[in-house]
């Protein structure tokens, strides 16, 4: 999908920073400014590299000053925000066009001068390639004077006044770290500036750090003759010998359409969303395998997170290869039965505090299965399994254990361990300490695969159907809510059990029903009636008297709305795949479903284009929040389409044979 944006699209400044683009390098390096090619954000980067991947980032560019000098004036053709307006580049006055589909094109128009910069980022490399084509009708000879704004800084780390920098043979070094510049320009190094006072207007709603300062100490420039048309290239990178712009944006056109011809939808806005979520996908170099990072600009890989986005980021887009080498690190790092949920670096130790990731894990093994008939795979994953099983029967860390009713109990004092996880200070907004109902889901899932699964070991004498048949009778008994005609939320005892939220709505989605089908419909039909918008679920019922309608502002006002109302992309997906499932998969209901997803398509191009975002506000969501991109919000989308896909092409199929 090619998305073009016109001079509309940034009728004033603020207009221009609403959109976004992402490009990511596969190692946890990414390349992110706004549609006017400002930064909005600290962690907005012309070159945001990873040194180790995937979670040591450097904000090495932040950002390019360009001037056009024509006729004795100076322009700006760049766009940047400041403290103080005065000093604010407003380059978007004369920017005529905007395009994003491999790669973000921009265009501008000054005096009768017309420059095209296109950006890139090499796959498996900490390079950026920046070319500007320019056409000179002006009459006069003119120049363009790029400014390259250095920072040098760990993300999200202020840069000092006390750092050094220094350029020399077109090596820039500083805090340790260098960067070598290759251009066919004049390069000149330039007394060394800092410039403070960038005015983040997307981190000032968020409660962060408003303000930034970098560093200028050289610049490159290309003269063009009246009349005449150059082309000036720039490639930056951590590597002795760097690529050419045009090996660079070969590479991401291969690369992108090698994910696309792959994952072989045929839907514009599936094709799309498979190559946003290989943006996700990166190399740890603890594990020594790929990992899923959870959202960018803010979020690392996260066992959870992971396990939700492996479904579509993976396995719908047939990166099968891909989802086994990650299962294979879970189950390396799998103790007392607990998946991690965040990995180790360096010397630290993973952490465990979550209920979920293990149980789907179980779950992604089978739809794994489902998609490739791999048994070796499964036979070697059995022993991980079932000791999941037995710690869960037996009890955990974190409060973890079965009760005698066949139901998972999970947390306990502080933990918050399913993914309504928020904590402040000693506030659990969101508290879940109890038998959360999403969690007895999975747990009957994963019994019933288990179940299944014993072909593969007939010597496993656990009576997992068994096992899963209380669970079930228990489920039933416990969790319906007769008055709401829905799902209790938890089973704690307090008020928390009958608030209406989402996570009921997996209950049905899963592949074993642990509802009978009526009650399965009502849930469906309660989830649409209180909690469905188009881009997503309502974390709380509104009419509840804890909800929050807006997200943003200090991060205590953040954490205090975050699952109290806010909508959520990803469990959309739960939702339709639940739709589909009570309706029969019913031409009618896959057309209805593909109908209800042409909002998904309007919503990539706003926010980060051409991706999904975490959440958007619970009262009217308009705008996207929190992470501009999202694995899992990317992922579960894309289960629908694959979904979808498999039914048509089962009735194809069947109508071949009639």
């Amino acid at each position: 999908m090619k998305f073009v944006y016109g001079k509309q699209d940034w009728k004033t400044f603020e207009r221009g920073e609403e959109n976004c683009f992402l490009m990511t390098n596969g190692l946890g390096g990414f390349s992110s400014l706004t549609m006017i090619g400002s930064c909005s954000r600290n962690d907005h980067a012309v070159l945001m590299a990873c040194l180790h991947s995937p979670n040591h980032r450097y904000n090495m560019i932040h950002r390019l000053e360009e001037i056009i000098r024509i006729g004795g004036e100076t322009i700006h053709i760049s766009s940047q925000d400041d403290a103080d307006v005065s000093f604010r580049e407003e380059g978007y006055l004369y920017q005529t066009a905007f395009t994003y589909e491999d790669y973000p094109r921009w265009t501008y128009l000054v005096k009768g001068v017309e420059v095209v910069r296109t950006m890139a980022l090499m796959q498996g490399e900490n390079t950026v390639g920046i070319s500007y084509e320019i056409r000179n009708y002006s009459g006069e000879e003119i120049t363009l004077e790029v400014n390259p704004h250095l920072q040098f800084v760990p993300k999200g780390h202020q840069l000092s006044k006390e750092q050094k920098f220094t350029i020399e043979d077109g090596l820039i070094t500083s805090n340790g770290q260098w960067l070598r510049v290759k251009t066919d320009g004049t390069l000149r190094e330039r007394p060394l500036v800092f410039c403070d006072g960038h005015h983040y207007a997307y981190d000032v709603c968020d409660g962060r750090r408003e303000t930034g300062t970098t560093a200028v100490n050289h610049c490159i420039s290309c003269k063009v003759a009246p009349g005449g048309h150059e082309t000036l290239h720039i490639v930056y990178g951590n590597k002795a010998k760097l690529p050419d712009m045009e090996e660079i944006l070969a590479d991401m056109r291969q690369h992108r359409n090698a994910i696309r011809k792959r994952a072989g939808f045929q839907n514009e806005t599936a094709r799309t969303l498979s190559t946003s979520a290989h943006q996700f996908i990166s190399y740890r170099a603890s594990t020594a395998k790929q990992t899923i990072l959870a959202g960018f600009p803010f979020f690392e890989d996260w066992g959870r997170d992971t396990m939700i986005a492996m479904l579509g980021c993976c396995l719908a887009v047939k990166q099968y290869e891909t989802a086994e080498s990650i299962l294979h690190t879970f189950m390396t790092y799998c103790k007392k039965g607990l998946m991690p949920n965040l990995f180790p670096e360096g010397k630290e130790s993973p952490g465990y505090n979550t209920v979920d990731a293990s149980l789907l894990f179980i779950l992604t093994v089978y739809e794994y299965y489902r998609k490739t008939g791999d048994s070796v795979f499964v036979k070697g994953a059995y022993q991980t399994m079932s000791e999941i099983i037995d710690w869960y029967q037996k009890g955990t860390d974190y409060g973890i254990r079965m009760d005698e009713d066949g139901l998972i109990m999970a947390g306990r004092d502080y933990d918050q361990v399913t993914w309504m996880d928020v904590r402040v200070g000693e506030i659990l907004p969101t508290p879940r300490h109890g038998k959360p109902v999403e969690i007895n889901a999975y747990w009957y899932n994963a019994l019933c695969i288990m179940e299944e699964f014993k072909t593969f070991y007939p010597e496993d004498e656990r009576e997992y159907g068994k096992l899963a048949e209380k669970v079930k009778e228990s489920f039933g008994q416990k969790f319906w809510n007769e008055e709401a005609g829905c799902l209790k939320d938890v089973l704690s005892g307090t008020k928390a059990d009958n608030q209406i939220r989402c996570n009921q709505i997996w209950a049905v989605s899963l592949p074993f029903s642990v509802l009978e089908p009526e009650r399965e419909r009502q849930v469906v039909e309660a989830v649409f009636r209180k909690l469905y918008t188009p881009y997503g679920l309502r974390t709380l019922d509104p009419a509840d008297e804890e909800f929050h309608p807006t997200y943003g502002g200090p991060q205590l006002e953040r954490d205090l709305a975050y699952h109290q109302g806010t909508v959520w992309v990803f469990p959309l997906g739960g939702y339709y795949l639940a739709y589909l499932k009570v309706n029969g998969y019913s031409e009618e209901a896959r057309r209805h479903v593909e109908k209800q997803l042409e909002s998904i398509e309007a919503a990539l191009w706003e926010g980060c284009i051409g991706q999904l975002p975490e959440i958007y506000d619970g009262g009217n969501p308009t705008s996207s929040r929190g992470c501009f991109a999202q694995a899992w919000s990317v992922g579960e989308i894309l289960r629908v389409y694959d979904t979808l896909r498999m039914l048509d092409e089962q009735d194809a199929a069947a109508e071949e044979t009639e």
